[in-house]
């Protein structure tokens, strides 16, 4: 006696293609997609001179790695360094602050000292960097 097995109906596999597409289309919204918020106007970053000599004149603030300050050369504390930038600046109006930090400096001991320079009234303030180097 043979007995006949009922076939059994082939299953349909839509969902695995399903998740084909969904897997491509969030592929391509993340590579045409913003990530980053933009403007509602124009932005245009500076540019960074290199290669050309310091300005002359001014003075300047020598951060190091630790965030101890150094005004021309002398060690200042942080509560003395806004009265002694007063009295350069009442000195020369057009004073200039160029600000050397060491390269390990977080940026959280460099940014207060530009902010503070601009309160006091001075405009020209110089950050000093050094290239990299080809290799």
């Amino acid at each position: 006696m043979k007995l006949n097995r009922p076939k059994r109906a082939a299953q349909s596999e839509t969902i695995i293609a399903l998740i084909d597409v969904v897997f491509f289309l969030l592929v391509f919204f993340m590579l045409i997609g913003r990530m980053d918020a933009t403007a509602p106007f124009e932005v245009r970053p500076p540019m960074a001179q290199t290669g050309r000599d310091m300005p002359a004149g001014g003075i300047t603030l020598a951060i190091a790695a630790d965030g101890a300050l150094a005004l021309d050369g002398d060690e200042i504390n942080k509560q003395d360094l806004a009265a002694a930038l007063s009295v350069q600046l009442a000195q020369q109006p057009d004073l200039r602050l160029r600000i050397n930090a060491h390269r390990t400096a977080e940026l959280r001991h460099v940014l207060p000292y530009v902010t503070q320079a601009e309160e006091l009234g001075i405009r020209d303030v110089v950050l000093v960097v050094t290239p990299e180097r080809d290799q």
